[in-house]
């Protein structure tokens, strides 16, 4: 099942310096032998992408990268990523989530939601044993699917930067983990003034990244906009304009506002217009940026690419989606 990671059970001290600076000053001729290497015997590196078929050839989440995921309270940032994360985990890819606003039981009762496809709460699960039975054989099949490939840092409330930090190294050297989630970097950094303690923070995690050669997921706040139809851009985050300009991709969340007080309203409404967008605003290693529209499928929690889509069976690999 997905393991938990305490700070009570781990001593992070170890992980929280780079110890050894000598160790980093290497011959040329040890990065030139490793290039000829890979000429020789290359190895094709399988592409970490997003759970919606449409995206693959659009977005890529690459080793030694820093993704931060923006988008205003309420817009779906934390239901978007821990539905990537499902999406990395059926990628073979091992993942932590380090959520400072939920507690891990919360977090993993949406993803199991999302997993299964599927809403626990629906009263046809109280109606029998037998659909109890079917309920608890799902989250049976959770429980075993996510062993191995899923982990928690169980600490919520402000966490110190030096700890955070001690967090992601000590999964990435002991766990082999390759993408990291934290949510948010307000809890890591708590003053939205300290622009010096931001940066700081970001660059920490870019050299983390590229050092252990795994991705890491920072989801951060939008300021508020003027109004709910406006589309945020990376120049809408809070903080210092040094978050988004030291992380190699910007992804912010849109939730169709307008749509759903339409629909609330009793106007009609356009199926083809979606239900949130992911707006690509910067990717530095890949050659797209734009908006991708996803409608929401409300009993599993999920965003589907297309209006009317089934959801996605997270348990089998992307290619077969």
């Amino acid at each position: 099942m997905a393991a938990l990671i305490t700070p009570d059970e781990i001593d992070f001290a170890q992980y929280e310096r780079e110890t050894d600076a000598q160790a980093k000053v290497k011959p040329a001729a040890q990065w030139i032998a490793e290039l000829i290497d890979r000429i020789k015997h290359p190895v094709r590196q399988p592409r970490a992408v997003m759970p919606w078929r449409k995206t693959h050839s659009m977005v890529a989440f690459r080793p030694g990268e820093v993704t931060v995921w923006g988008g205003a309270n309420g817009n779906g940032k934390s239901l978007v990523t821990g539905q990537v994360a499902l999406s990395l985990i059926a990628q073979d890819h091992k993942v932590c989530i380090a959520s400072f606003e939920m507690k891990p039981s919360k977090t993993l009762e949406r993803m199991g939601r999302q997993f299964s496809g599927f809403n626990p709460e629906d009263p046809a699960f109280a109606g029998s044993d037998e659909a109890k039975d079917q309920l608890i054989s799902v989250y049976e099949d959770f429980k075993g699917w996510t062993d191995g490939r899923l982990w928690l840092y169980d600490q919520q409330g402000t966490v110190t930067v030096s700890q955070i930090v001690a967090v992601v190294r000590y999964c990435a050297k002991e766990k082999g983990i390759t993408h990291f989630f934290i949510d948010s970097l307000m809890k890591c950094v708590a003053g939205e003034d300290d622009y010096n303690g931001q940066k700081l923070f970001v660059d920490e995690l870019t050299a983390i990244a590229r050092d252990h050669q795994i991705h890491i997921h920072l989801v951060h706040h939008i300021r508020k906009p003027a109004d709910e139809s406006h589309k945020p851009g990376k120049y809408d985050y809070k903080g210092t304009g040094a978050i988004t300009d030291q992380v190699d991709n910007v992804i912010s969340v849109w939730r169709n506002k307008p749509k759903e007080k339409k629909r609330d309203e009793g106007k009609p409404v356009e199926d083809k217009e979606p239900d949130a967008l992911l707006i690509c605003d910067k990717q530095r290693n890949g050659e797209w940026e734009g908006s991708i529209g996803l409608w929401f499928h409300k009993e599993s929690m999920q965003y589907v690419g297309m209006p009317g889509d089934d959801p996605i069976a997270m348990y089998h690999h992307p290619e077969d989606l």
